[in-house]
């Protein structure tokens, strides 16, 4: 195995054990157990469990912020659907992880996270201009964008722990709250509501 397929497959380690359990439960015999190698071999790629649980987190918002740059063509509505649906996808496969990344306080949390955090809100503000056409949003749309990434955020956490409404259900909620709010903010911002 090359050195960068074996820090590969430790980080899938830890991701996966991330599924079932916060990342700072997650201990380094848990890891090369489940990846089946030496602690010695796990400390040749890894100086540190932290350095290891920072590169795993980094791997879920690299997934989110690639599935949001592979979007279907398509109306704004469709688009908008088929993102929030990939980043429910990513944050329910990588539960914990996820978890662990937004929850403020966490132990693992470090300022290259939120670094990563801030990526995927930043990414996603740009996707729903591209998907709306709007090249110069003005100050209160992108108040508007950057408070519905806290919103698809809180309502993830919440589902993650809850799983309360049917998932089906979900991704049109979050599509559909981003309209109120969008109409909601034409009806304070004229000079945009024409647009």
């Amino acid at each position: 195995m090359t050195p960068q397929a074996r820090r590969d497959d430790l980080i899938a380690a830890a991701l996966d054990l991330f599924g079932s359990r916060a990342p700072e439960l997650v201990t380094v015999d848990d890891i090369v157990a489940r990846a089946e190698v030496s602690r010695p071999l796990f400390y040749r790629y890894f100086p540190s469990l932290r350095e290891l649980q920072v590169e795993a987190l980094r791997t879920v918002t690299d997934g989110l912020v690639d599935g949001l740059a592979h979007l279907e063509q398509g109306p704004p509505e469709d688009r908008l659907r088929t993102a929030v649906r990939g980043l429910i996808d990513v944050a329910d496969h990588y539960r914990a992880g996820y978890v662990a990344l937004l929850r403020s306080g966490s132990v693992i949390a470090t300022s290259e996270t939120d670094a990563a955090i801030d990526e995927v809100r930043n990414r996603s503000v740009e996707l729903i201009l591209d998907a709306l056409g709007l090249a110069e949003p003005s100050p209160l749309v992108l108040l508007t964008l950057r408070c519905w990434t806290a919103v698809v955020e809180g309502a993830l956490l919440s589902w993650l722990q809850d799983r309360n409404v049917p998932r089906e259900i979900l991704d049109g909620w979050l599509v559909d709250q981003l309209t109120a709010m969008l109409t909601t903010t034409a009806a304070h911002d004229p000079a945009r509501a024409r647009r």
